[in-house]
């Protein structure tokens, strides 16, 4: 394989350093670098720029973008709000519920616990607009043989027909048994 995992994934905000201290305060994420530059490196386009990193666990890095002189930013309207999300994992769904009642006892609104069978989680957004989701795996090796046997019976039957196929709707529709 090319790849060996991903360096980190950047999006754009509204504020580094609201978006720092919202990141530090609410998921703990440790702020572990910062780049600043009033040309863009690789397109040498005259653009400044605040690039701020995150500690996201696991060796993984979330980044940001404060662009002052771009138009503000916004999402992409003909793809709904629910599609473009980053998930971050916790170790238990005990985390779960006290990460929903420490954004909820912050102000921030939440979604959930949604019962996804192989994994639970729970929806709310970011102060520049971004939808995160928290979510705990509680799925059993059985689970996730039974999806993994169905994914490419899945695939091709979406492809010819942009119908849901139903080979895994008991994620959703409680029919799940072992």
């Amino acid at each position: 394989m090319l790849t060996q995992g991903v360096h980190h994934v950047a999006y754009r905000c509204n504020d580094a350093k609201q978006t720092v201290e919202w990141y530090e305060r609410h998921l703990h994420m440790k702020f572990v670098l910062a780049i600043a530059e009033n040309q863009v490196p690789s397109t040498k386009a005259p653009d400044p720029y605040m690039h701020v990193f995150l500690d996201a666990g696991g060796g993984n890095i979330l980044a940001f973008f404060e662009l002052p002189t771009q138009k503000p930013m916004d999402r992409d309207r003909n793809t709904p709000e629910w599609v473009q999300h980053l998930a971050f994992k916790v170790d238990s769904f005990e985390a779960l519920i006290e990460a929903k009642a420490r954004l909820e006892g912050d102000g921030v609104k939440v979604l959930g616990p949604v019962d996804h069978t192989i994994f639970k989680s729970i929806y709310f957004f970011d102060p520049s607009g971004h939808r995160l989701e928290l979510a705990f795996d509680c799925g059993t090796s059985a689970m996730y043989q039974k999806l993994d046997d169905v994914k490419w019976t899945m695939l091709e039957e979406w492809a010819e027909t942009k119908k849901a196929p139903v080979h895994a709707s008991w994620m959703h529709d409680g029919t799940y048994r072992t």
